[in-house]
Formats: C-alpha cells, structure tokens, sequence
C-alpha cells in the first residue's frame, strides 16, 4: 500500500507493507499528472515501513525511469535498509534526477526544499 501526498514543492510517497505494481501504477499516474502541469518534480520517498516489493515492481521502476530521465529533479529516499539504499543508489544510472538516501526525514525534506 501507498500515499501519495502532492505537496508544493514535491510529490511524497509513502510505501507501507509490500510495494505492489497497484501501487507502482498508482504512484505513475501521480507523478505524470504533476509533470504535466509543473516540469520536472521533486520526490519523497519514505521506504521506512517497506516490507517488501514484487519483481514486476522492479522492472516497472527501470522502464519508468529510463522513460522520464529528464522529469526529475531531486530524489530523497528515506530508508533505514542497507539493501535499499543500495538499489536507490543504482537508481541513479536510469534518471538524470540527482537522488539521495537519508536515515533522518527532517534532513530528507530539507535537502528537498533548497533551491534547485
């Protein structure tokens, strides 16, 4: 399951328990609707209460990301998983977003509201 909260500055996302395609699509239509009518968006992503993620998840996100390389501006991903961090780092190689992974979600929404 997921939230999703359109804030002023950034879309914020929320993934509880097991991140579905559901979800992934979800989290799609919201990100596009607010590149449609504002440019490139800033992310929060909170993977704190992640249980897990389906394969099909996985690829959804690479396909989505190598579609949209230019529609990011700044990624924070708020996690306390090595494994996750990891996988948010190699994110990198499909978006020109620059993404970082924070511990501490006051640090996280700082980084996020600085001036790009």
């Amino acid at each position: 399951m997921i939230v999703i909260q359109q804030e002023k500055r950034h879309v914020e996302v929320i993934v509880l328990g097991e991140f579905t395609l559901a979800d992934f699509k979800e989290f799609e239509e919201a990100v596009l609707y607010r590149i449609k009518f504002a440019g490139p968006v800033n992310l929060f992503v909170d993977l704190r209460q992640m249980l897990g993620f389906t394969v099909d998840v996985a690829w959804e996100d690479i396909r989505f990301s190598r579609q949209h390389v230019n529609d990011f501006n700044r990624i924070a991903v708020l996690t306390d998983s090595q494994w996750l961090a990891w996988s948010a780092w190699l994110s990198q190689l499909f978006t020109r977003a620059d993404v970082r992974v924070f511990d501490g979600e006051r640090a996280a929404r700082a980084w996020l509201d600085e001036p790009v």
